[in-house]
């Protein structure tokens, strides 16, 4: 009997802490983000245009985001190119931090996890964990510095093995009116 009243005490226990859990909105830091975005793209790709779109999907279980950069021939990149990538941005609840995946037109599949001691409420740091079908001797980040509730920076860096993070694009996004 005494067991039973102990395993009884630890369901409701680990419910009451679930339940807390559950009040904190996990998503705070990126809520900023969904909606409709343009901008500027510039970087090793030459200088061009983004265009992106952030919405929750899954019973708001996920954040999916679709970008499209479009950079024109120019003298950096001759023949031009338009780049396509999916994220989704998950919680860990283990973890208890923000996890974005990014899915490239490319094959590239990037991990990456918010790193919470470099970031703040107007700065995003998320830096990778490990790749798919790219070098996981590599490493990668992606900052977003928030401006303004309509408008942000994204800056994705790469270091080779054993080298310091070097710039490879910039995006600069305002947020699309209804």
């Amino acid at each position: 009997m005494k067991s039973r009243i102990i395993a009884f005490l630890f369901v409701v226990a680990a419910a009451c802490v679930y339940a807390a859990e559950d009040k904190t909105d996990v998503w705070q830091p990126v809520r900023f983000f969904i909606g409709h975005w343009k901008g500027t793209a510039e970087g090793e790709a030459g200088t061009g245009t983004v265009e992106r779109r952030y919405e929750f999907i899954l019973r708001d279980q996920f954040i999916q985001e679709h970008n499209t950069s479009t950079y024109p021939p120019q003298e950096k990149n001759k023949t031009g190119e338009v780049h396509h990538h999916l994220s989704i941005i998950s919680y860990d609840r283990q973890r208890k931090t923000l996890m974005l995946r990014q899915f490239h037109v490319e094959g590239f599949v990037n991990l990456y996890a918010l790193n919470q001691a470099a970031s703040t409420p107007k700065r995003l740091v998320f830096e990778s964990e490990h790749f798919e079908n790219f070098n996981n001797a590599w490493k990668a980040k992606e900052t977003y510095d928030i401006i303004s509730q309509d408008e942000f920076i994204e800056t994705f860096e790469l270091a080779p093995p054993d080298k310091p993070f070097q710039l490879y694009s910039r995006n600069h996004l305002k947020r699309e009116k209804a």
